[in-house]
């Protein structure tokens, strides 16, 4: 059987353009770029207000930190997003009753609409990207995405665990 060239730097990365999180961010950033035009230049919101709000409509109610684990997007963004987006009228943040100290945040009646409003033409703009799959590869698409998060979870939970990231320490070491 002869093998493949590009399925072999795929398996052994020799240059940056062969590794697969490279070439996943390259297509988020280029595939993306249409849906940021969209959310910025009609809605003024960016893809990450966009993704808060988006989860928010599909999970509910959830606490600040709650959403930032669920989006995986660490907590002091996720708190300074809340905040820009209560102050657009988009989303509220609500004291627990029970724990005046814990909050909630959800939806407003603004922002579930700008929700509804924005979601359809984000759905189109993805039926346009993966119209160039057959049903097949779809199928094939979703299974190797599903078994490739699998394995990044499971790296994750095992790879350099005696290490916590810290980008304080890479910022003195560039000064």
């Amino acid at each position: 059987m002869i093998e493949n060239p590009e399925m072999t730097t795929m398996r052994e990365p020799a240059r940056l353009e062969d590794l697969l999180s490279f070439q996943l961010h390259h297509l988020h950033a280029v595939g993306g770029a249409s849906v940021i035009r969209l959310l910025e230049g009609r809605y003024g919101i960016t893809r990450r207000e966009w993704r808060l709000l988006a989860h928010l409509w599909q999970a509910g109610a959830l606490s600040p930190s709650s959403l930032a684990q669920e989006i995986r997007l660490d907590r002091a963004r996720t708190s300074k997003a809340i905040g820009i987006l209560q102050t657009k009228g988009l989303i509220e943040r609500h004291k627990l009753t029970n724990d005046p100290r814990r909050a909630v945040v959800s939806l407003t009646a603004q922002g579930l609409t700008v929700v509804q409003e924005i979601f359809p033409q984000v759905a189109d703009i993805h039926r346009h990207w993966v119209s160039v799959l057959s049903d097949a590869e779809l199928t094939l698409l979703q299974n190797m995405l599903s078994a490739l998060t699998r394995q990044a979870h499971h790296i994750n939970a095992t790879f350099a665990t005696d290490v916590k990231a810290d980008r304080k320490l890479g910022k003195r070491a560039r000064g």
